[in-house]
């Protein structure tokens, strides 16, 4: 297919050669000095042919030049070889032309893709090994960031220790000495609310604790439905002191599977805790099991409170970030990290005003399934 400048370069060389031809047969013969320079000037579109179109091009412009220079030799200048040896061998000439320019040119052009298509794999392979060296010093930063956490987190871990083991020995302090009052007396409040802020840096010490150094899983046969029935008893004082019933829905299916009991209790439990404090007073907490799936088993554990704002739904598993007053923020994270050490998801699907559900997905094993 030919594109609009090779119209445009084929029109020049057909108006070039047609002028030029004109030229030369109504140019009166005794002008042999012009001829002579029109017949030069014939060079000039059969370089332009071989220079736009290659091999191919110099040679057709070069043979329709000796096409219609050709009668003007034979007709008007009489055609005996003898006398116009050189006008015929100006023929030949532009042939040789038109074919030498053409084939260097067609070398130059292909030389030159080449070329190009060479500088265009060295760009490409410039810009992937500038990509892969990004990453890899990415990858080099994320490890020297982590070695510094690791440090950090291994440092927080000792001293979180070393803070754990007065708080008994304060607490018991604090409780002799409230003996010493009575509960009206102000000072047997403010030993209330040191036993209580004693009690809560306790907890998150061991929560820290429980997140940075997990005990190792102990991996057995567990039956999901069995655990959540456990759960629901030990919350029924918590579910009456908030008003609120939990509502554990009978499955028709019990597929055990491997995990270890007691890190999957916690799990529930913090979500379970979670949904009674967010719940409104009247209103359930529903846990729904489904294992209808032969991969794996779904946990819903749904609220109807006043749900989560969209803008916290991506920082809820974020270590230490809570939206409760008194809240550790750190449940849901261990709730996540113990999840996913059973190779399980947990998602949160929440509506503001419309309640909060945790939908837990955990595999099934295939020793449990024989």
């Amino acid at each position: 297919m030919i594109g609009k400048p090779d119209y445009t370069r084929l029109l020049i060389l057909t108006v070039a050669v047609t002028g030029i031809s004109m030229f030369h047969y109504f140019t009166p013969l005794h002008a042999s000095y012009l001829h002579d320079i029109f017949q030069r000037l014939y060079y000039i579109p059969i370089i332009l042919s071989a220079l736009w179109f290659g091999l191919r091009g110099g040679l057709f412009c070069s043979v329709i030049v000796s096409i219609v220079y050709a009668p003007h030799i034979l007709y008007q200048w009489g055609g005996d070889f003898s006398m116009e040896t050189g006008k015929y061998l100006e023929i030949l000439l532009f042939n040789i032309v038109g074919g030498l320019t053409g084939f260097l040119s067609q070398l130059e052009k292909e030389r030159t893709a080449e070329l190009k298509k060479t500088a265009e794999g060295l760009e490409i392979s410039y810009s992937k090994l500038k990509a892969q060296s990004e990453r890899i010093m990415a990858i080099e930063e994320q490890l020297r960031r982590a070695e510094k956490l690791s440090t950090m987190v291994e440092l927080a871990a000792v001293l979180a220790h070393e803070v754990r083991n007065p708080l008994g020995s304060i607490r018991g302090t604090a409780e002799i000495l409230r003996d010493d009052y009575p509960p009206d007396n102000p000072k047997h409040e403010f030993i209330d609310i040191q036993i209580r802020e004693t009690e809560r840096l306790n907890r998150v010490v061991s929560e820290f604790l429980q997140m940075v150094r997990p005990r190792p899983s102990d991996m057995q046969p567990c039956n999901v439905m069995e655990e959540l029935e456990t759960i629901a008893t030990l919350l029924t004082n918590d579910a009456r002191n908030h008003h609120v019933e939990i509502v554990l829905e009978p499955t028709g299916k019990q597929v055990p599977i491997m995990a270890d009991s007691e890190k999957l209790r916690q799990a529930f439990l913090n979500i379970i805790l979670n949904a009674l404090q967010a719940a409104p007073a009247g209103s359930s907490v529903s846990i729904a099991v489904d294992a209808s799936d032969s991969v794996s088993l779904s946990i819903r554990i749904h609220d109807s409170g006043p749900g989560i704002d969209l803008g916290n739904l991506d920082r809820l598993f974020v270590p230490f970030f809570t939206t409760k007053p008194d809240g550790t923020g750190l449940g849901l994270s261990i709730t996540k990290k113990i999840i996913e050490s059973h190779n399980g998801t947990i998602a949160i699907e929440s509506l503001k005003g419309k309640g909060t559900t945790v939908i837990i997905r955990l595999p099934v094993s295939e020793k449990t399934k024989q």
